[in-house]
C-alpha cells in the first residue's frame, strides 16, 4: 500500500492552502498587495512543476497524488481568474470587460466539461481515450503564464502587463476550445455506444 503523505502530495495539498492567502492577499488595503498575490500564484506553480519532477524522481506515485494534482491546478487557476473577473467587472461596463468575463467563462466550463467526460469515460473502462494531449498542456502553460500578468495589473517599464495577460488568456481559451473539442471527438465512439467499454 502506497503512502498518502508522500512529499509530492504534501506539495500537491500545499498548493491548494495557497489559495485562500492569494485571496486574502489580493484584497490586502497595501499597496503591494497584488503583487503578494502574484508571487503566491508563482509559487504554487512552482509546486505543480516541483510535484510531478520529485514523484518521478522518488518514485512517489500515487492514486491519491494522481488524482489531486490536476484538481490542485486547476482550483489555483480559477481563483486566480474569478479574482480578475471580479476587479474587472468593477469597472464600467464595456466590450473589453464582456469579452473578458466571456473567455473566463468559457475556461471554466471546459474545465468542468472535460472533468466529467474523463470521469464518464473512466466509468465506462475507456478513459485512456481522453488522457491529457499535448494540446490540453499547451493551454495549461498559456494561462499559467497568463495569470500572472492578470494578477500584477500594474505596467512594468513600457510594458502593458494586463494587456498581455488579457492576450495570452485569449490565446489559452482558443487552446481550450481546441483541447475540448479534441477530447469529445476522442470519446464520441463510447457516447454512441461503440467504445467497447463495460
Amino acid at each position: 500500500m502506497r503512502k498518502i503523505l508522500t512529499i509530492p502530495n504534501i506539495l500537491t495539498l500545499l498548493r491548494i492552502i495557497v489559495i485562500p492567502l492569494m485571496i486574502l492577499a489580493y484584497y490586502l488595503p497595501v499597496s503591494w498587495a497584488h503583487s503578494l498575490a502574484t508571487g503566491l500564484f508563482i509559487l504554487a506553480s512552482v509546486t505543480d512543476w516541483l510535484d510531478g519532477y520529485l514523484a518521478r524522481r522518488l518514485n512517489q506515485y500515487s492514486p491519491f497524488g494522481a488524482f489531486l494534482d490536476p484538481v490542485a491546478d486547476k482550483l489555483v487557476v480559477v481563483a486566480a481568474l474569478v479574482l480578475v473577473v471580479a476587479d474587472v467587472a468593477n469597472h464600467a461596463l464595456s466590450f473589453n470587460s464582456i469579452l473578458f468575463t466571456l473567455t473566463v467563462l468559457v475556461i471554466i466550463s471546459r474545465e468542468i466539461t472535460v472533468s466529467a467526460l474523463r470521469e464518464w469515460m473512466a466509468e465506462m473502462g475507456v478513459r485512456s481515450k481522453v488522457a491529457v494531449s499535448w494540446i490540453g498542456k499547451l493551454k495549461t502553460a498559456a494561462q499559467m503564464l497568463a495569470v500572472p500578468f492578470l494578477l500584477y495589473r500594474e505596467n512594468i517599464g513600457g510594458f502593458a502587463t494586463f494587456k498581455i495577460g488579457e492576450i495570452l488568456l485569449y490565446g489559452a481559451a482558443f487552446l481550450t476550445i481546441w483541447s475540448m473539442l479534441s477530447y469529445l471527438k476522442a470519446a464520441w465512439p463510447a457516447m454512441k455506444g461503440q467504445g467497447g467499454g463495460k
